[in-house]
């Protein structure tokens, strides 16, 4: 299957990164370094332009506003070259990001960047092999069951606030939070966010920022 021109042309020697936002997919989504996109994604995607979209990914967790990307380096990082135009294996892999919409470039010189990448389509799913399709729907079946990691993490810290409220001390509220089969980490956190909480402040929290009635930052 062809893949579709690209707007970029050597010698350009970078390429400036950007977020591309959607509410939906930031939401729904899955980080290009998430076992996810590595077990089913990959198929679709091929090593190389899975490879590229993690680069991009932690180049955009590091610079959130943007950065300018050389593509000499980074083709030579990945182990790929950047001869040949159009044709060349570096901008082959952007491409093939462009392709399956997880990727776009705005002009000439910026691609924008999807910092979640959508589930499979139903199209995507049948494509996969037998095993990676059986898979897929164990991972379906069970995600349907268990509450994600950020819904997680506002249950400990509703918990954590609670026993506080009730007089416990914060051994006494990590060792609960343990019982109740939190990983020690979220549970810790859980504990700092909450005595900040009652204290009138976040952890972390920017100048400017506020509660909300839910108990996150904003």
């Amino acid at each position: 299957m062809s893949l579709p021109p690209l707007d970029v042309t050597l010698p350009t020697d970078q390429l400036h990164v950007t977020t591309w936002s959607d509410p939906v997919i930031d939401q729904l989504g899955h980080d290009p370094r998430s076992s996810y996109v590595e077990q089913f994604w990959l198929p679709v995607l091929g090593p190389t332009t899975t490879l590229l979209m993690r680069r991009l990914a932690n180049g955009l967790e590091e610079h959130p506003d943007g950065y300018d990307l050389p593509l000499l380096d980074t083709a030579t990082a990945l182990g790929l070259g950047t001869k040949g135009g159009r044709n060349a294996p570096f901008l082959r892999a952007i491409a093939r990001a462009a392709r399956f919409k997880v990727v776009r470039m705005l002009g000439t010189d910026t691609l924008a960047v999807r910092p979640r990448i959508p589930p499979l389509t139903r199209v995507q799913v049948e494509r996969l092999p037998p095993n990676l399709r059986d898979e897929h729907d164990q991972w379906q079946t069970a995600a349907l069951h268990r509450p994600d990691a950020e819904q997680q993490r506002r249950r400990a810290r509703r918990l954590a606030l609670s026993l506080l409220e009730l007089g416990e001390g914060d051994e006494a509220v990590e060792q609960q939070l343990h019982r109740w089969k939190f990983h020690p980490a979220m549970a810790h956190e859980a504990l700092r966010w909450a005595s900040a909480r009652r204290s009138g402040e976040q952890p972390g929290t920017r100048p400017g920022q506020v509660f909300t009635p839910a108990g996150d930052t904003v």
